[in-house]
């Protein structure tokens, strides 16, 4: 097992590094005893070390100094002053992992101002119950194991898929934005349930649920969207008559142009303030 030994730290102790925390102690990767991470809150170090029995501390060259494997858990716009007060810590026997959205792997080595061993991956707020959807880019100078780490590190919390790094942003505005327009689509159709005269909670069961099904469908039988669509709907019935209206609105070409915007804007991030 390629991170049998290894301690794993986490710059940014938020969402994303507290999903990837609780999948390797799950799926019994990582230890506890070999996992670290910081936060600027105080509160929220207390309750990754009581909560987990990893070490949570605020200072990150630290973090890195101890650590085999370094996640770099923080927003975008903060990467810059986190690289470079993590810069004198950071070794050849370093695997860095950056999960910031628009960051691209030669922008955090000229930020370090040294060669480094660096993978980037676009993971999404589903990670947070295990079902998450990754991408892994590589890198140029990874060791042989490099790679499967990463895979090993995401495959805890869910899917992975391997892409190259040209293609990172396209991920960001489909799965990384994605779970924002699922949400989306959840909400509107309980509140057509709720028009149509069924209580929220109901109305919210049958939609969250809905959505989930369809999704394990398609995933555990190859389908095509559109087949499952043929399926379901009836000359003349029901299914039809409502994708009818959800044509009407445009509803293919406004997912698209919701990924491409998302793209677009992690691009701008991925380049910096103007």
């Amino acid at each position: 097992m390629s991170l049998k030994g290894k301690r794993v730290g986490f710059v940014g102790g938020g969402n994303m590094g507290e999903a990837l925390i609780r999948g390797l102690l799950g799926a019994n990767l990582v230890p506890a005893d070999l996992m670290a991470a910081t936060d600027v809150r105080a509160e929220r170090t207390a309750q990754l070390t009581k909560q987990f029995g990893i070490t949570a501390h605020s200072d990150n060259a630290r973090l890195v100094r101890e650590a085999d494997v370094v996640i770099l858990a923080v927003k975008p716009q903060i990467m810059a002053g986190v690289l470079r007060e993590i810069a004198p810590a950071v070794t050849a026997r370093h695997l860095l992992i950056s999960i910031a959205a628009g960051v691209a792997t030669s922008t955090i080595r000229t930020a370090l101002g040294k060669d480094a061993r660096i993978i980037r991956v676009m993971p999404n707020t589903p990670a947070l119950v295990l079902q998450g959807a990754a991408a892994v880019a590589k890198g140029k100078g990874l060791g042989p194991d490099d790679l499967a780490i990463a895979e090993e590190i995401f495959g805890a919390v869910g899917r992975v898929v391997v892409l190259d790094e040209e293609l990172m942003d396209a991920v960001t505005g489909l799965s990384g934005s994605g779970p924002a327009y699922v949400a989306i689509v959840v909400e509107s159709l309980a509140d057509g349930g709720v028009k149509m005269g069924l209580d929220r909670a109901t109305a919210m069961t049958l939609a969250t649920q809905t959505v989930l099904g369809t999704a394990q469908l398609l995933l555990e039988t190859g389908m095509h969207p559109g087949s499952l669509k043929d399926m379901v709907s009836s000359p003349g019935g029901t299914t039809i008559a409502g994708i009818s209206a959800l044509e009407e609105g445009g509803i293919r070409a406004t997912f698209i142009r919701a990924v491409e915007r998302a793209t677009q804007r992690s691009r701008e991030l991925g380049r910096g303030p103007a």
